[in-house]
């Protein structure tokens, strides 16, 4: 199904989940334990006895709501009383383990979400041994855990995840994938899709093998509605079939209404109906001429991107007029403003792009490459919710991260230093969304400004990466585009732009380096006039040659923030701090691909070790001062200046003028 922009995202879908517990036991000795109070069946919920919290109520026609449409929130319903699921013995004295019971249980829900491209975290069908859940989240724990309780063993909580968001970070497969849909009417099939046995003994036997049986939901940073309108639940046996011609109905426009004033109507006002639209469309016709100068810029190719498209008088009510009091910051590519959204009261982030009309080809690529960048979905990417286009002006509308920059968080005078744990959370969530740009989406995007001010943190303290500005897409395959100009910020910048102009994963890998220093350590890449003993001989400090001296003095993870006042896994320092090194190498092809990276930072691959032969990053700029450059940017030599020729058996050449300088870097990386 593809609504139109701006509708409700609705589906509905039949679930008969079975699942076959495995028992020591026979499967007899289970069945023998069944009675009425194991089964119930509700063809709607209205007076139903469930027990509610969070978020869930019964709306009066009898659908379940668990969550409405508030960002942040859960709700749960419990059939209210535990069911047994370990049946007692066959005889009052026998000693063999009880036997675990089979179940099986049929629901229809539906999801209406406020956006086409996304919504919250999804439902859940849950087996647990208490109807407190307070201190789950309403994130992707789909309100049953925490960041703390999540995997443990002692929860003893069994549940089926009906997810509608990726979850890197518990191991989710991509979005390749596909799930067949079928009329809630029509039977089940005969062969289950998808057939498992599992053993949930472990689980359910827990106490006097008693446990309640309930849905959760939970809506992230998205609002997002689950309806459950019908749920029939067995032991030992099939769920009582639900009698579909009684579940409640889902919210739709009336239409029956509005058939029968057209039937009555119509006839009568066929010819005034004419008349007034033709006066309509004059008047639009006149009113478009008058308001050329100042209305939207609508090409055909924009139809095949998706983004939504945002009216620019929309975008005007939710910033206020791009008031100066909800200016959140100026950049060089434009101005971001606060807003909220007239129809959803959805909070947002809006940029104005100011562009230039003296290269039209160019504007329309530059578009065009905004909107591919919209497609993008990634739990550590801002997503693009949409875009307005006007004469010289490109408006971008993200979701508002309510906790701002991570820059601002290191260096910010009125911020709480961010403790350990956090930063390197917000290191691997930059990770993992890199490695999404670069082999993870149809096209390979090299984001070109990766720094801590372009990383905003949403209301879950989770690191996304954002303003695509100066990203550019690629096919796979294809070769690495060149660039016209360097672009970027100092001390991000891979030192081989200068002369190749090639944008490559590589380069973004040099920048993530940095960042990873800058948040390690809570020290810019590049400093001028730093604290005693950091200058270098024009009172420039350059943070990776420090971390490196650091390392050849046998204490790199000393250099983490002293702010932290060595509250911090000191050989996890050495790790990340390390790995900070060896993706800011000076050669490209020493750096290590975001796969490898994000493997280091999971512990699933060991960390390619520096050499002691490793050099310092000034050495670049020995042979530009040479010649009488005494601008200090080391990191970043003149292309007319240093050109790097070759990168072989462990060395490479700098060459400057008429003179060239070999610098060895014999065994720059052994494998541990």
């Amino acid at each position: 199904m593809h609504p139109k922009p701006n509708s409700i995202v609705s589906f509905l879908v039949l679930l008969l989940f079975h699942v076959l517990i495995l028992s020591h036991e026979s499967s007899a000795a289970a069945a023998a334990a069944g009675g009425d109070s194991d089964h119930f069946r509700y063809d709607g919920f209205a007076g139903a006895p469930l027990d509610l919290d969070g978020m869930a109520m019964v709306e009066p026609d009898g659908k379940l709501m668990l969550t409405n449409v508030t960002s942040q929130m859960k709700g749960h319903a419990f059939h209210p009383a535990p069911l047994r699921f370990v049946a007692p013995p066959p005889k009052p004295n026998a000693t063999a383990p009880a036997a675990a019971r089979s179940f099986s249980t049929t629901f229809v829900f539906a999801i209406a979400a406020e956006y086409v491209t996304v919504s919250g975290n999804g439902l859940a069908f849950f087996v647990a041994p208490s109807k407190n859940l307070s201190a789950a989240l309403p994130s992707q724990f789909l309100g049953l855990f925490n960041s703390e309780n999540n995997g443990n063993a002692s929860n003893r909580v069994f549940a089926v995840e009906l997810d509608t968001i990726r979850n890197q970070e518990f191991g989710d497969i991509n979005g390749n994938h596909d799930v067949t849909l079928a009329p809630v009417e029509v039977p089940r099939p005969r062969r289950p899709l998808l057939s498992v046995a599992v053993d949930l003994s472990p689980v359910v036997a827990a106490a006097d093998g008693a446990a309640y049986v309930g849905l959760s939901s939970s809506t992230g940073p998205h609002k997002t509605r689950h309806y459950v309108l019908g749920w029939s639940f067995a032991m030992d046996g099939p769920a009582p079939p639900l009698d579909y011609a009684k579940l409640p109905k889902l919210p739709r426009a009336s239409t029956k209404r509005r058939s029968m004033v057209l039937k009555v109507l119509v006839p009568v006002a066929a010819p005034l109906l004419a008349l007034a639209v033709f006066v309509a469309v004059a008047s639009v016709l006149l009113w478009r001429r008058r308001r050329r100068r100042h209305a939207e810029v609508r090409e055909d190719w924009e139809v095949e991107f998706g983004p939504h498209r945002f009216a620019y008088k929309d975008l005007v009510r939710a910033t206020r007029g791009f008031d100066g009091k909800r200016l959140l910051g100026v950049g060089g590519f434009g101005r971001v403003y606060r807003g909220v959204l007239p129809a959803s009261g959805t909070e947002v982030a809006v940029k104005v792009v100011s562009l230039s009309h003296d290269a039209e080809q160019g504007m329309r690529q530059f578009v065009a490459e905004v909107a591919s960048v919209g497609r993008l979905r990634h739990r550590n990417v801002v997503p693009l919710l949409g875009y307005c286009r006007r004469r010289g002006e490109l408006l971008l509308v993200y979701d508002y991260m309510p906790n701002g920059s991570l820059d601002r968080w290191l260096h910010g005078q009125s911020a709480p230093p961010l403790g350990w744990a956090q930063r390197v959370r917000a290191i691997r969530g930059v990770a993992a969304g890199l490695l999404y740009l670069h082999e993870g989406w149809e096209q390979v995007v090299v984001h070109r400004d990766v720094k801590a001010s372009n990383v905003l943190l949403d209301g879950e303290m989770d690191a996304r990466l954002g303003d695509f500005g100066l990203a550019r897409l690629y096919g796979r395959g294809a070769a690495d585009p060149r660039t016209t100009r360097v672009v970027g910020t100092l001390g991000y910048l891979a030192p081989e732009l200068a002369h190749t102009r090639r944008v490559t994963p590589a380069t973004d890998v040099f920048a993530f380096g940095s960042f990873v220093l800058e948040v390690a350590c809570g020290r810019r890449p590049i400093e001028h006039g730093g604290a005693t003993g950091d200058d270098g001989d024009d009172g420039e400090f350059v943070l990776a040659d420090w971390v490196l001296d650091r390392w050849h003095k046998g204490d790199i993870a000393g250099a983490a923030d002293a702010r932290l006042r060595g509250d911090y896994d000191h050989e996890e320092a050495a790790l990340v701090l390390k790995l900070g090194l060896l993706c800011t190498h000076p050669a490209p092809a020493a750096r290590p691909p975001m796969r490898l990276v994000v493997q280091v930072l999971d512990g699933d691959a060991p960390l390619p070790e520096l050499a002691p032969t490793y050099r310092s990053f000034i050495t670049l700029a020995i042979v530009q001062n040479a010649d009488g450059d005494d601008s200090g940017a080391a990191s970043c030599p003149s292309s007319s200046t240093v050109t790097t020729t070759s990168v072989d058996d462990g060395a490479f050449s700098v060459h400057s003028g008429d003179r060239m300088q070999k610098i060895e870097t014999c065994s720059l990386i052994e494998t541990l």
